[in-house]
């Protein structure tokens, strides 16, 4: 058996301190099998799970909670590409993974040899690389390639910005070593760390970007989807601060420490045009990944800012808003520390006369009212108004007291929204809290998170897609066991990914809320379907199926509501940290919650025209 260089791979990885390990069973990769499960740097933490694509968005979340690559393996066919939607997500999410696929020998591909296909190169452009191990590593310079590649690609995961690598890896049998055969490690692999980049920026560079800020009249920053941190954070609040600057961020840029606008979504989608023009910048400065809000992206398209910066390290980047004009490389927080210094007087005005320096607390139902801070809704002040003129805090502070007395009203039909309000309400402390894609993310981000307590947000919003928001999840209870793990999501999304906990591990922090509309409802809340009469069979596609079953074949606790009373009641069981997984399910209609979501924005026109 001559696997020793397959077998040097898991103590390569285990040298760069890679602790997990995904991997779905199969013929072909045994040799990797047996390298990693007889390692004793993986002992506990090498997890099977049958399903490829559900084991990639597992290993995706164990990837996004600890901020460590992690390494799948699987055998050879159509098994990898069951990793390509993770794969896809990992890319522009830079999420670092080690993806190890298993293959025939070159010479038998193309030759109608049973699980063969063309495995090189297997994601495209999703990958960050791909590289090719040598299929024979007798020689000496064999051995030495195959142990180089394996660091150049783990390397790689993580050098700015992280993302996948794939590593092809041709097997010849025997794959399995005879009794007695003990797998041997090598102690002399070759090792190559890399050292990340020293990210400061230049003294000419810092003089020329604190001339350009003194010269711009209105500033604004908007942060993307990113996992934050104590040091951005800093540095932000102090930037912000001493600058009058305000900071916009969606829920998934993880900036709640940060005095920040939150509830963009609501007043961008309400204000009239001239009014908007108020909060125009002249320099906009962006970090960070996606952004969730669809009305803020239209919003800093029309206005067209004279000068955009963004902030990124390495990595090629997107001109999101079509006003791209600088790339600072350099990470957001040395930039905000570096510049934070400077003195407030030697800036312009901030977006508005007399903005305040942090946004006031939301006046929700997770919070106090500060009646000094808040607006009277119908009397957004107008911009032209001197006194009062619109900045991005008041219409911040205005959209909280809005969403205050919108939900207070006593009248309302037991909806999908109102429930997830009050499924956010009930987050513990430290929660790390999964969004599922379509509906649950946008509510999220309309309705903010409770601001008193630490709550981390994760949502695929790489590719967006419904298909590993469950296994995502999984991956994040997997990794922190301690930790409180919730998954909002809808009906589609969650049945979609139903192989999820198809594994023998328990996640007994794991909660998720799955809220029942028997179909796609978000097409009814979107225009274009809602319109259309195929709208029931060819979009919003009806479903019957519950989690009940669901629950029992995966010995999860199962907690069905389908009213205010049964939500309330059920809620503080079922976050309670004893008793294990559990799943929630919220039963609502479809054409109600549709019809509850256009009065909501029809509100939001009155209050803020």
């Amino acid at each position: 058996m001559n696997n020793q260089a397959v077998f040097n791979i898991a103590e390569i990885c285990a040298r760069h301190g890679i602790t997990d390990v995904v991997l779905s069973p199969g013929s072909r990769s045994a040799p990797l099998t047996l390298a990693f499960a007889r390692h004793p740097a993986y002992r506990g933490r090498l997890r099977v799970v049958p399903d490829e694509r559900a084991a990639a968005f597992i290993g995706l979340g164990i990837a996004q909670a600890t901020r460590r690559p992690v390494v799948l393996v699987c055998t050879s066919g159509t098994a990898g590409l069951n990793y390509a939607p993770a794969v896809a997500e990992a890319f522009f999410q830079q999420i670092p993974l080690l993806i190890l696929t298993a293959d025939r020998p070159p010479e038998w591909i193309d030759q109608l040899d049973g699980q063969t296909i063309r495995q090189r190169n297997l994601y495209g452009a999703h990958a960050k690389a791909a590289f090719d191990f040598p299929a024979d590593t007798t020689h000496p310079d064999a051995k030495w390639h195959a142990e180089r590649l394996i660091n150049e690609a783990i390397n790689l995961t993580q050098a700015g910005p992280a993302g996948p690598v794939q590593v092809n890896i041709p097997l010849r049998e025997p794959f399995y070593p005879k009794a007695g055969e003990e797998v041997v490690y090598e102690q002399d692999v070759k090792i190559i760390r890399e050292d990340q980049a020293n990210a400061v920026l230049p003294p000419a560079e810092i003089l020329d970007l604190r001339q350009q800020l003194r010269a711009a009249g209105r500033v604004l920053v908007v942060a993307g989807q990113q996992a934050g941190g104590p040091g951005l954070t800093a540095a932000l609040y102090d930037f912000a601060a001493a600058r009058r600057v305000p900071v916009v961020a969606d829920i998934i840029a993880n900036l709640r420490d940060v005095p920040a606008v939150h509830r963009q979504d609501i007043f961008l989608a309400g204000l009239p045009t001239e009014q908007k023009a108020a909060l125009q910048p002249d320099l906009l400065i962006t970090f960070g990944q996606s952004l969730i809000s669809k009305s803020l992206k239209l919003f800093l398209r029309d206005v067209a800012p004279a000068q955009h910066w963004h902030l990124q390290a390495t990595g090629p980047v997107a001109d999101t808003f079509r006003s791209l004009t600088r790339i600072v490389r350099v990470q957001p927080a040395a930039f905000f520390q570096q510049l934070a210094s400077f003195e407030t007087k030697d800036y312009g005005p901030a977006l508005g006369p007399g903005a305040p320096a942090a946004a006031p607390a939301a006046p929700d139902q997770h919070s106090g009212t500060d009646s000094s801070e808040a607006l009277d809704l119908g009397s957004i002040p107008s911009a032209t108004t001197t006194e009062t003129p619109v900045t991005w805090q008041r219409a911040d502070a205005a959209a909280a007291v809005f969403l205050e007395d919108f939900f207070a009203a006593e009248d309302q039909p037991f909806n999908e929204f109102s429930a997830f309000r009050h499924a956010l309400g009930a987050l513990a402390d430290g929660t790390a809290l999964h969004l599922a894609n379509s509906m649950a993310v946008r509510y999220a981000n309309i309705l903010g998170l409770p601001t008193d307590r630490q709550i981390e947000v994760f949502a695929n919003r790489g590719t967006s897609g419904i298909d590993g928001c469950n296994s995502t999840a999984v991956g994040g209870a997997l990794a922190q066991p301690a930790r409180p793990v919730v998954l909002l999501t809808g009906d589609v999304a969650f049945f979609y990914d139903r192989n999820a906990f198809w594994h023998n591990y328990p996640v007994p922090n794991l909660r998720v809320v799955v809220f029942n509309n028997h179909g796609g409802g978000i097409f009814r809340m979107i225009e274009g379907p809602r319109q259309q009469p195929e709208l029931e069979e060819f979009f919003e596609t009806h479903q019957a199926l519950t989690a009940e079953n669901l629950c029992r074949d995966f010995q999860l606790r199962y907690f069905p509501v389908a009213s205010f009373d049964e939500l309330a009641a059920a809620l503080p069981v079922f976050f309670a940290p004893e008793g294990g997984a559990a799943v929630l399910e919220v039963f609502t209609d479809s054409q109600a919650n549709a019809a509850f979501f256009e009065d909501y924005r029809a509100a939001v026109k009155t209050a803020f025209s």
